[in-house]
């Protein structure tokens, strides 16, 4: 699948933002949160310790071989889009979609625990900040799917699950409303046809919108030039004079910017001057962004940065293959825990997103799609070359045109 990018402003991001905002604009800003209202559990830490170790995984395996193109992910719809696939995986097709997640050592049932107990934590921390995560489940009328299998997925994920009619071209229509509706319309589908080999299709939705807690004025926004990898680009830079959380290194610089009571942050990390940024990227791990996150300082900081907009639309299964998710898009899948239907696999997962951020905040969305259908497809017959044509009477044999197309030309109108 072909990735398509659109960026009206650039900004190399090496971290990964999830989120979104709300409506009205506040008087001040709102109290700031000093803690979680409760503790996490050792399993909450255990498994965001994973899920960041996966999203920086993620990142890297794709900005291999992309080094000059932009990127942006939402790695926890990734996560969750994949943790509900893996609640019909077993043995080796299992193990590796949780070893790659991150999860290893951890049950599929303290797995999907914890993923419950963090979205009902996660997504109540800030009402100043919209964001919102949804699931969903749309399988072929007439596939078997084990009532286990959703039980799992609707209890833990919260997923609305449907049988509906794959061979309704409608059908791929009322997905992507889902998503729509789901994402504010910022992302507009994420299901391009419906094969007759596909049998389920899982998705994850992430609508984020969050206004700074202090914003920028627009009359300090002025024209500038951002040092892009192709070249200078002219931008609006947006400027602001205040106290930050903020981290100076020799190899990096970093600038925490906050939104609503604070529990929900852009954190955003330049390489030295004579630092390159997919260096940068190549060296951060979870313990390594720990490190800089735990070391950042306050004080006063005049920070300036770049209005940008960018949609991303990539396919992730190179990646996960090159994470170890070997198995699941192979004939040797195992998803025997989803359906008694055998040669189930993953034939791909599809990711896109979106983000803007302007002088009152930040929106974001990500919608990410797992498509699973059977190995098995008919012979192949692709006209994509040169080829003869003959147009005769069967059983006679008479011949009534004969030719060679080279090059079709396109039926006007």
């Amino acid at each position: 699948m072909e990735s398509a990018r659109r960026l009206s402003t650039p900004l190399v991001l090496a971290t990964c933002l999830l989120g979104a905002g709300c409506e009205g604009r506040p008087t001040g800003p709102p109290p700031e949160l000093q803690a979680l209202p409760r503790p996490l559990t050792s399993l909450e830490r255990a498994v965001v310790s994973s899920s960041n170790r996966f999203a920086f995984d993620l990142l890297e395996a794709l900005n291999t071989g992309q080094e000059d193109e932009n990127l942006f992910v939402s790695p926890l719809s990734v996560s969750m889009a994949l943790g509900m696939t893996m609640n019909g995986a077993a043995s080796t097709t299992f193990d590796q979609m949780r070893a790659t997640l991150g999860f290893d050592g951890l049950s599929r049932e303290q797995v999907n625990a914890a993923y419950r107990d963090l979205l009902d934590l996660f997504l109540g921390l800030d009402r100043n900040v919209e964001a919102t995560i949804g699931n969903s489940v749309w399988y072929r009328e007439g596939f078997p799917v084990h009532p286990e299998f959703l039980d799992d997925v609707t209890s833990a994920f919260a997923a609305h699950v449907e049988a509906v009619d794959f061979a309704d071209p409608a059908t791929v229509d009322l997905i992507n409303a889902w998503v729509r509706n789901a994402t504010r319309s910022r992302i507009d589908g994420i299901v391009e046809r419906i094969d007759p080999l596909d049998r389920m299709f899982l998705v994850n939705a992430i609508y984020f919108n969050g206004r700074w807690r202090e914003p920028f004025d627009p009359a300090m926004t002025g024209h500038d030039t951002f040092r892009g990898s192709d070249g200078p680009v002219p931008v609006e830079m947006m400027r602001r004079i205040g106290s930050f959380r903020f981290l100076q290194r020799a190899d990096l610089s970093a600038v925490d910017l906050p939104y609503g009571n604070g529990a929900f942050s852009m954190t955003i990390l330049l390489p030295a001057e004579d630092g390159d940024v997919n260096e940068l990227l190549r060296a951060l791990d979870a313990e390594t962004w720990s490190q800089i996150v735990s070391g950042f300082g306050m004080g006063t900081l005049a920070v300036s940065i770049p209005r940008f907009r960018l949609e991303y639309d990539e396919s992730l299964v190179r990646p996960l293959r090159s994470m170890g998710m070997v198995a699941p898009f192979s004939g040797e899948a195992d998803f025997s825990r989803m359906s008694p239907e055998e040669g189930l696999r993953i034939s791909e997962v599809r990711h896109r997103t979106f983000v803007q951020v302007d002088e009152a905040g930040t929106e974001a969305a990500a919608a990410t799609g797992v498509t699973v259908g059977v190995v098995s497809a008919p012979p192949s017959f692709r006209v994509d070359r040169p080829f003869l044509v003959a147009i005769r009477e069967r059983f006679s044999g008479t011949l009534l045109f004969l030719g060679k197309v080279m090059a079709p030309a396109a039926i006007p109108g």
